[in-house]
């Protein structure tokens, strides 16, 4: 009988710590939703979560805070994880001005002072990176402790006179002639097929279709005609000066199938003294989204490099 009740009183405990714990890992991953107003009167929204140390995610071009979820909720446990959506992009409003990287990047920086957020690792994907490279040209270190460099080469738009290897090195993709045709499709009629046609390669043939999809509808919440004018800014600029000057704690992460070149990843950890520099494989999910296909092994190197 004694050992009776000492079972039922040792399987009370465990249920209620079992519970205790459940419910701590659902709090921590409540999402939530807010809006901050930049210097010009644009109200950006952002998804937030957890508490601790903070983590300020940045997307690439077009893309959405939204697409962040499997951080918001796989790194809320430890840390305070926040998704901006950029001018235009997301929930954010639409102004009809403000489509350059250095304005996102004042945005960025608006953002951390009125939230009074400093000793932040701040992480881009893509064109994400684009942003945090004009904000250490405007502001250098200020708030942060490290960086995360998600998927995105130096220079998109080769120079003529380059030499294969500044090529490869830059990462760059498009000369003068394809820039202007990407950018008038995205303008154009044909706005909405070009994004599909970008979209739909820039993930492995395993990821799930229905995810793809999703994606696009995400990307479209960007007026074309907006992000058309945003990817002519983006593409143009040449960060290759810039990019050795960073000196905080760095994790850069490329794919190997992505169309952004992985040897221009490891150039850069040659530029950024001590950074560290993983490829994702492509049955890792190695392509351009490889923190939503595979979410596992992105956060936990984001983990290693926050602690």
């Amino acid at each position: 009988m004694y050992r009776n009740k000492l079972y039922s009183r040792l399987a009370a405990l465990l249920c209620a710590v079992m519970g205790a714990l459940a419910w701590g890992a659902a709090q921590a991953a409540e999402i939530r939703s807010g809006y901050f107003t930049t210097s010009d009167g644009v109200k950006l929204h952002y998804l937030e979560a957890g508490s601790g140390k903070p983590l300020v995610m940045i997307p690439g071009w077009s893309q959405t805070a939204a697409q962040f979820r499997h951080q918001l909720e796989g790194l809320s446990d430890r840390y305070r994880v926040i998704a901006l959506d950029m001018r235009g992009h997301g929930e954010s409003a639409k102004p009809a001005h403000g489509y350059r990287i250095h304005r996102l990047s004042k945005d960025v920086h608006e953002f951390l002072t009125a939230k009074s957020l400093g000793g932040v690792t701040l992480a881009g994907h893509s064109m994400g990176c684009s942003v945090i490279w004009g904000y250490w040209e405007l502001f250098g270190g200020e708030r942060l402790s490290g960086l995360v460099l998600i998927d995105q080469m130096p220079m998109i738009t080769a120079n003529p006179v380059w030499s294969d290897q500044e090529k490869a090195d830059a990462g760059a993709l498009l000369d003068k002639d394809s820039l202007y045709g990407v950018t008038n499709a995205l303008a154009g009629a044909d706005g909405i097929k070009t994004t599909e046609g970008f979209i739909g390669g820039m993930f492995t043939k395993q990821y799930p279709r229905a995810e793809v999809d999703w994606v696009i509808q995400q990307n479209l919440k960007f007026p074309r005609a907006y992000a058309a004018r945003l990817l002519y800014d983006h593409a143009t600029n040449d960060w290759r000066d810039v990019i050795p000057r960073i000196d905080v704690p760095t994790l850069i992460v490329g794919g190997k199938t992505s169309l952004v070149g992985w040897r221009s990843q490891e150039w850069m950890g040659t530029q950024i003294k001590g950074s560290r520099v993983v490829i994702f494989e492509e049955a890792e999910g190695g392509n351009h989204f490889m923190f939503m296909e595979n979410p596992a092994k992105f956060n936990q190197l984001v983990r290693d490099l926050m602690r």
